[in-house]
């Protein structure tokens, strides 16, 4: 088994080190994160650290990348105090990855994917048509990690959007018959098998 120390990983080539480090967490959820910019655009960005904060309220977490790397999504949300967080399935995956180029403002990621607009008159950002499993969010905060300049946004869920037959008895959402993917990396995507559910561990 090799052992790296950090300061050997520290002086790797800046993608290599890229790719290595955001592979290293495993796999994540992938989603598009739906808002409005303020010339009436709908923007899309890939997002992959998203984390459920509590189920009573109802809270979602995510990581923004610093400011000075671009991106529209984190302004966006800081105007308006609203976005969607949008499942990716195989059958969008290309055009939900070319959501990731940087567009500028003037261009809409949805218009130049083909993918499809729904509005949802509670929720004032945009959501992804083709996307199974879909939800809107209220910010609550946004808070700003001084280490390396990013932001972790925290929001309440207000409205969802799924087909019923994804739901279980018990409220578990079958997230493998909505073909879900998830992430590893900065442009690994992974499809799901499906696992298995342990009853509640007692001592």
């Amino acid at each position: 088994m090799k052992h790296i120390l950090k300061s050997e990983f520290a002086d790797w080539e800046k993608r290599y080190r890229g790719h290595f480090i955001n592979s290293i967490s495993g796999f994540k959820p992938v989603s598009l994160v739906g808002t409005w910019h303020l010339n009436g655009c709908a923007n899309l960005a890939v997002f992959s650290n998203i984390f459920h904060l509590g189920a009573d309220p109802a809270m979602i977490g995510m990581v923004s990348r610093p400011l000075a790397a671009g991106g529209h999504t984190l302004e966006n949300i800081q105007r308006t105090g609203w976005y969607t967080i949008n499942h990716i399935h195989t059958e969008i995956l290309e055009q939900a990855h070319q959501c990731s180029a940087r567009y500028d403002a003037s261009t809409s990621e949805l218009e130049s994917t083909g993918l499809t607009l729904h509005q949802d008159a509670d929720v004032n950002a945009p959501f992804v048509a083709e996307s199974r499993i879909r939800y809107g969010v209220a910010l609550h905060e946004i808070i700003p990690i001084d280490v390396n300049s990013t932001f972790i946004i925290l929001g309440h869920i207000q409205s969802i959007w799924m087909d019923e037959s994804l739901i279980q008895e018990d409220g578990y959402i079958d997230l493998v018959k909505a073909g879900s993917l998830c992430s590893s990396g900065l442009d690994g995507y992974h499809t799901v098998n499906a696992g298995r559910r342990l009853p509640y561990a007692k001592v």
